[in-house]
């Protein structure tokens, strides 16, 4: 099998995304929600939907075509090791391994093992051969493998770095992402900052979890655009988590500002919990540059005019990589 034969795989199983996995799947999809309530219909449509419109043609062409990729003679062993935050999060992982002519073995997260199967039994179903190239493991111990890519915590990082130790691998940790703005962005624009917000209730590294206002700016602008997602406090963990962070906080004599389904505090730190946003005043942009600078190892996504625009980070592009590492290059060097 060559790489235009993956390619034409990959954009058969993406075709298979719009409609078909709908009436074909809709018990494991049902299952999925029921496994991980996190994963509402909502957050699985809106998965699936943006797999749909990267697996095409044009779009992995585009993302291949630079790296002039060699047909591989030997095929090397990848382990994938997942994260389950958001639905289908180590699938761009799971697809680079594949599309570069390499074997995956994969040890999926707890709290989602039952979408990436459905797509994987789809992609057998329209290229046989990937049988061969796929398999499945729930214990790492005592293996051995020619690259691992593996994404969890800080602390699990740890652990994948002495377990890992003489093995090529890229090793993910803890990212967050923030938003600067200028206090002039227009309606459109807030509202983009909200779905990169709330979007997968805000459980992703690419999720805006702290913004940089210019001094003096007012809240309730912020509070009129985010208000469409209010309805996340009936979603019993988020209500939950909400609950939980504000009782905590304000028994710690935090000052809290807070509307009901989101609770905002003035803070320097980057990962705010579920349900919370942080934010800081700045007085000139350039505190905020250095900032980010010093912080780059710990930045998924900047929002800005300049940056990343409003409402995208929930919308990557098949190169644009997880912590900026090049998971093509990494495959090709093994």
């Amino acid at each position: 099998m060559n790489l235009q034969a993956r390619i034409q795989a990959f954009t058969e199983l993406g075709e298979y995304l719009k409609t078909d996995i709908y009436q074909e799947a809709e018990g494991e999809l049902n299952l999925a929600k029921v496994l991980n309530p996190w994963f509402t219909k909502e957050n699985i449509d809106k998965a699936l939907s943006a797999w749909h419109k990267q697996l095409k043609v044009d779009m992995l062409t585009a993302w291949l075509n630079p790296y002039k990729l060699q047909e591989v003679s030997s095929p090397k062993k990848v382990l994938i090791i997942m994260a389950g935050n958001i639905p289908l999060v180590g699938f761009h992982d799971f697809l680079t391994v594949l599309i570069s002519g390499h074997k995956v073995v994969v040890k999926m997260s707890s709290t989602d093992n039952v979408l990436l199967k459905i797509l994987i039994n789809k992609l057998i179903r329209i290229e046989p051969e990937f049988k061969k190239l796929i398999a499945f493991i729930d214990e790492v111990k005592n293996r051995k493998f020619d690259g691992v890519i593996a994404t969890g915590s800080d602390n699990s990082a740890q652990y994948f770095e002495y377990y890992f130790k003489g093995a090529k691998k890229i090793i993910r940790k803890n990212r967050r992402s923030v938003a600067v703005l200028d206090g002039n962005e227009s309606a459109i624009e807030l509202k983009g900052l909200a779905n990169d917000v709330f979007a997968y209730f805000g459980l992703g590294c690419r999720n805006v979890s702290k913004l940089f206002l210019p001094k003096g700016y007012e809240l309730n602008k912020l509070f009129e655009a985010f208000f469409p997602y209010s309805h996340l406090v009936e979603h019993k963990k988020y209500g939950n988590n909400y609950d939980y962070n504000k009782a905590i906080f304000l028994m710690g004599s935090n000052k809290l500002v807070e509307n009901g389904f989101l609770l905002m505090k003035e803070d320097k730190s980057l990962l705010s919990p579920v349900a919370m946003l942080y934010y800081e005043y700045y007085d000139d942009l350039q505190t905020v540059e250095k900032f980010i600078e010093e912080n780059t190892q710990q930045l998924q996504c900047i929002v800005s005019k300049k940056d990343i625009s409003f409402g995208n980070t929930q919308k990557p592009n098949l190169w644009d990589y997880a912590d900026g590492v090049d998971t093509v290059d990494f495959l090709r060097e093994l």
